[in-house]
């Protein structure tokens, strides 16, 4: 039988990132003892207000459709907490509401992007922005970040890649895997590279209520700039809802306008009882979990300095998001093979960071979203396995 291209474009580069994971989850499937610091979930529970407010709406019966953009008292809440927390008015109009930032990112790419498009992508990147680019029909172009600017991207490189087919800028501040936190300064230049060349500009801030170091900017919030920007969201990252599959695109209204049309076409909406559990907690918790970003913050500064002590690795503490980037090259292995060296022979399971571009060849990722218990156990063990390798006895 014949397959469209489209399914081979969209899988993104490769499924060996996830190698490492999917041996530890089959270690636990089996009874053994593994950690997974890969996916990027968390430790934390969803907050009590959504669980309860969810169980409430199913009794009242709203479990009928709702609007496929979303219900106005999600989409208004949404746009209210956009505007308090950026200082941009938006209104309901522009929201819409999706299955994740995921579904977002592709709804947006399929608004934007033509077949034969260039699309310029800062890496690292998250490793499915290829595949969304590709599924559109759009032509990935990786910008370089290098570990040496801190993971921060060569602007001078952005703009020298924009050709006549250049359509969109992705981006993700702070960033997945590195934690970079643009700069006011480079995203205004970013946004200036937008204007003069007429791009589009899709700006991925899932991870904004976790910064520890830097200020957080939208993009959308700059000079003349609303009117050509994507903002995704989501309450994944900052509620600990990654499983209710709540996120959004704030968007200019005939965007919102076509980006409802596919989503009627696609998911026609997610679930009217998740949507009154999301407005509840938006309501009742503004600003995210509230001891989330903290214990996040006290996790990076423990877990780099124990990890930076270990003869052969290194990493430098995110200034956002919930990830730590380990530099392995000192190890002489490729992190795809001290990844799945260390799962398999201390049941530690860490992302090798290869796939995320090439300013990441050298480190493996490694998810500060679990216990602290657990966390520092993994250490333990990523101390003894790399200790034994610089004796030579692994």
């Amino acid at each position: 039988m014949r397959y469209s291209v489209r399914t081979e474009q969209s899988g993104g580069r490769s499924t060996s990132p996830w190698d490492a994971h999917n041996v530890a989850t089959e270690m636990v499937a089996q009874g053994n003892d593994a950690i997974l610091l890969t996916v990027g979930d968390t430790d934390f529970a969803s907050p009590s207000v959504a669980a309860e407010e969810v169980g409430r709406s199913i009794v009242n019966g709203n479990t009928k459709y709702a609007p496929s953009a979303g219900k106005a008292s999600l989409r208004t809440a949404i746009a209210e907490r956009f505007s308090l927390q950026s200082g941009l008015s938006v209104n309901a109009e522009q929201v819409v509401v999706t299955a994740g930032a995921q579904n977002a990112l592709f709804i947006a790419a399929l608004c934007v992007i033509d077949a034969g498009d260039e699309v310029l992508v800062p890496e690292p990147m998250y490793v499915t922005y290829p595949g969304v680019i590709k599924a559109a029909g759009g032509v990935i172009i990786p910008v370089r970040s290098p570990a040496e600017l801190n993971f921060h991207p060569r602007l001078d490189e952005l703009e020298a890649a924009v050709t006549s087919r250049t359509r969109a800028i992705f981006l993700a501040t702070p960033n997945n895997p590195t934690g970079a936190v643009y700069t006011g300064r480079e995203l205004e230049k970013i946004a200036e590279i937008c204007r003069k060349h007429d791009l589009w500009l899709v700006s991925d801030e899932v991870y904004r209520d976790l910064i520890y170091q830097g200020e957080h900017v939208s993009p959308a919030t700059l000079p003349d700039v609303a009117d050509r920007t994507i903002t995704i969201g989501s309450l994944s990252k900052s509620h600990a809802m990654p499983g209710w599959r709540v996120g959004w695109m704030i968007v200019p209204v005939e965007l919102a306008r076509r980006a409802t049309a596919l989503m009627t076409s696609s998911t026609y909406g997610i679930p009217t009882f998740i949507q009154d559990a999301a407005t509840a907690t938006l309501s009742a918790l503004p600003h995210g979990l509230p001891d989330m970003k903290s214990t996040y913050s006290a996790r990076r500064s423990r877990i780099c300095e124990r990890l930076n002590s270990i003869e052969g690795l290194s990493c430098l503490p995110p200034a956002g998001g919930m990830f730590v980037m380990l530099d392995v090259s000192a190890t002489g292995m490729a992190p795809y093979d001290y990844a799945m060296d260390l799962v398999r022979s201390h049941g530690v399971a860490v992302l090798p960071a290869e796939e995320f571009g090439e300013s990441a060849s050298r480190y493996v990722r490694v998810n500060l979203g679990v216990a602290d218990q657990l966390l520092d156990e993994a250490v333990v063990r990523i101390e003894r396995y790399t200790s034994a390798l610089h004796r030579g006895e692994s």
